[in-house]
């Protein structure tokens, strides 16, 4: 006999505890050379010792995340990095993390003291400009060496920026300010959460989510897509109803439920396909998030590729999470064998966890998978497919990439066919 859990929808007037984990968090990145009061910024916004601050240079050397809540903004993530100025073999490296930070933010805070704004700082610029992360110029210390009006000019005719008095002695003076200034220019995407797949369902409507327990599921717990979208249901006054794939026949025949729409876990694709009546939508977990934080235009473009790979082509798998890699890994064991056998070429596949480096240089392939990307922002994300993009390379996602190699990849984006465009202000 089929076992369901069901979700309830919750009431309009239920008190809201939003759990928003780092994925969903803004993050801002803190920068400026050694000793300009980077961690005493961040002390003064949140009135609380959470960094460390001394007089002696260099006292942050690694980048620092202090996840916090901001008054009028939310819970954010503050990234407080090493000094730009950093000197020595061992200083560079410190730079070199600091670097990395921009594929992570959403928002830099460049913070600047004793009226000085040099090659570091032009540099540091540039690299935001490039990267197009939205960014704020502080001059902090301003007590003890107020800005010039000619360093204001040359500030503003170096960057075409103003800069922002602030004191991390006397917050009270100039929080409200910074914050206002800070909320107005992280993008909406940072601080907005976008629902999951409310413009597919609507009040009282029923969702089954297929979540095989198999041994990659966590132990005592759902994966964090699964969850995701169960919170999502709930926001969206829906009920979910929970089945591992085997149960799904029994309770469809024994209820009669026709639920408005169904998402499965990707593996279990093949067994949904044949269990779920043609009309009513299919969809998976990994394609629900990769509408929401991916380039889903461009996943839409580049999974029919797979039908074009050739023999010795080399496709890239990246995973946005780093775990323990199991005896049969989606992405390291079961996309690949899929795709091998749906082309019946001989390919060669490269796993990236996380961010780490890309073993060669991304010309040398001929697709890139992507994960759902549930553990990452959607900043992290589209910064990691800058480069593939900028190669013309085809991209594609996990649960895109196994229905096409399965057979039912037009039944499994029907559901947003017709409302990318919609989806596509995410992007």
């Amino acid at each position: 006999m089929f076992r369901a859990v069901i979700a309830y929808r919750i009431l309009k007037n239920r008190t809201h505890m939003t759990a928003k984990g780092r994925e969903s968090k803004a993050h801002i990145g803190i920068f400026g050379r050694r000793n300009v009061g980077k961690s005493s910024l961040i002390n003064a916004l949140v009135g609380q010792d959470i960094a460390i601050v001394s007089e002696v240079a260099g006292t942050t050397t690694d980048p620092v995340k202090k996840s916090i809540e901001l008054h009028g903004i939310g819970p954010v993530i503050f990234i407080d990095t090493a000094g730009i100025d950093d000197s020595g073999d061992l200083g560079k490296l410190r730079i070199g993390k600091s670097m990395a930070t921009l594929n992570l933010i959403d928002l830099a805070i460049l913070v600047l003291s004793d009226n000085e704004f040099g090659s570091y700082e032009a540099d540091l610029t540039g690299e935001f400009n490039r990267l197009s992360i939205p960014y704020i110029l502080v001059c902090n210390k301003s007590d003890i060496a107020p800005a010039t009006n000619q360093f204001r000019k040359l500030v503003r005719s170096r960057t075409d920026h103003d800069l922002i008095i602030y004191s991390a002695l006397h917050p009270e003076k100039y929080n409200a300010e910074l914050l206002r200034i800070i909320k107005e220019t992280l993008p909406p995407s940072a601080i907005k959460s976008h629902g999951l797949i409310g413009d597919l369902v609507g009040h009282g409507d029923i969702v089954i989510l297929i979540t095989p327990i198999d041994i990659e599921a966590p132990e005592g717990r759902l994966i964090l897509p699964q969850v995701q979208v169960i919170r999502d249901i709930l926001d969206n006054d829906c009920t979910a109803i929970i089945l591992k794939e085997r149960e799904v026949d029994a309770f469809l025949r024994h209820t009669g439920i026709r639920p408005k729409l169904v998402i499965t876990d990707s593996q279990a694709f093949l067994k949904a396909d044949a269990s779920i009546p043609r009309d009513i939508p299919l969809t998976s977990f990994s394609i629900v998030l990769a509408r929401q934080k991916g380039d889903f235009e461009e996943y839409l473009k580049g999974t029919p590729k797979i039908g074009e790979l050739k023999d010795g082509d080399r496709i890239l798998l990246l995973e946005s999470c780093t775990h323990n890699v199991s005896c049969d890994d989606i992405g390291r064991m079961k996309i690949p064998r899929w795709i091998s056998n749906f082309t019946g070429k001989k390919l060669h596949f490269d796993n990236v966890a996380g961010l780490d480096e890309i073993p060669r240089p991304v010309e040398d392939y001929a697709l890139v998978i992507q994960c759902g990307g549930c553990m990452v922002t959607h900043r992290m994300l589209v910064n990691r497919l800058r480069e593939p993009k900028k190669h013309n390379i085809p991209i594609t996602n996990y649960g895109m990439a196994i229905a096409y190699v399965h057979g039912i990849y037009d039944r499994a984006i029907e559901p947003f066919t017709g409302k990318t465009k919609k989806t596509g202000d995410l992007l």
